[in-house]
């Protein structure tokens, strides 16, 4: 999953935050997060073309249009370099579709279809998928429910993407990993680029600590410093901490190849990755509440500052 670091071409530049503005409200609900896990796990795994997955695309389009002001569901057809087809689909929550200054949020929903975790011999075993894809789907689900009852005055669209972890990542990574996030960064929803993105994934585990993923730090560094300076505000220093480490081939990638300045929110050292024990038990309501709370404040501050 890591790549060599990306030219200079993409190399951005952003406005720093001081986090010197008045204390931010935490609006989200983390134990709300928590369930929206436990409902993604009662799919059973999400991996394209079960049925799982199928039901899980119309439970995000249900949620998506029962909270935001608009909603655009991209379905296409995958071909993977087996030459199978698979369904793939990318639901975005839209507030405020009509404004050109815009944030971009993320996480993908499908999970892996493999068990292929470090130190794995046996394969056999289902991929449940707790932490890698439900986490981030449940921040951007209460992102959702938050904006909805404190509406935006920009634009923000919750993009759920699909297929982020069907095929197997290399360097270069392969044609089926990413899928949705490519396909995004080809179809956008709006010719306004937005004035940033940020990847939510793998941000439940219990014993979470996220660090500054590299590629982010390259492309968008005024962002994680907003983004990180907005968790250092709201009393979350001791999760989102100031250390650049390695860099990760993720859903942020495709957009920062697109020219978004684009950044990964990522806690890499979980044992249980892609593997049958990324349950239930290894998540908690209170790192789902601090990235959220984080997640919010974000769009709360971008809202007071010029893009």
């Amino acid at each position: 999953m890591i790549r060599p670091f990306l030219s200079a071409a993409f190399l951005l530049v952003a406005g720093c935050a001081d986090g010197s503005e008045a204390q931010l409200a935490k609006e989200f609900d983390g134990a709300k997060a928590f369930t929206r896990i436990e409902q993604q796990l009662a799919f059973g795994p999400r991996v394209p073309g079960t049925p799982g997955h199928a039901a899980m695309a119309s439970w995000l389009d249900s949620l998506a249009r029962a909270g935001a002001d608009s909603v655009v569901v991209q379905r296409w057809w995958h071909v993977t370099a087996r030459g199978d087809s698979i369904p793939q689909v990318n639901v975005i929550a839209r507030f405020n579709p009509a404004a050109t200054d815009r944030i971009l949020y993320l996480a993908h929903w499908d999970t892996r279809p493999r068990t292929d975790g470090p130190g794995v011999r046996d394969t056999s075993g289902l991929v449940p998928g707790a932490n890698d894809a439900g986490s981030g789907v449940a921040v951007l689900l209460g992102v959702m429910d938050a904006l909805q009852k404190q509406r935006p005055t920009i634009g923000v669209d919750l993009l759920f993407v699909d297929g982020e972890d069907y095929g197997h990542f290399g360097s270069p990574p392969g044609p089926d990993v990413l899928i949705g996030s490519r396909y995004y960064a080809r179809n956008p929803v709006t010719t306004d680029k937005p004035r940033f993105a940020v990847l939510f994934d793998m941000v439940g585990d219990k014993n979470l600590r996220i660090p500054i993923e590299g590629y982010s730090q390259i492309a968008a560094p005024g962002v994680v410093d907003l983004v990180w300076g907005t968790a250092q505000q709201m009393g979350y220093g001791h999760i989102f901490v100031r250390s650049t480490e390695q860099q990760i081939t993720d859903d942020h990638v495709p957009l920062i190849d697109a020219g978004i300045r684009a950044i990964d929110v990522i806690d890499f050292t979980y044992p249980p990755w892609h593997t049958k024990d990324d349950t239930i038990d290894k998540v908690s309501a209170e790192s789902l509440g601090a990235v959220g709370n984080v997640a919010v404040g974000v769009i709360r501050r971008a809202e007071r500052q010029k893009p």
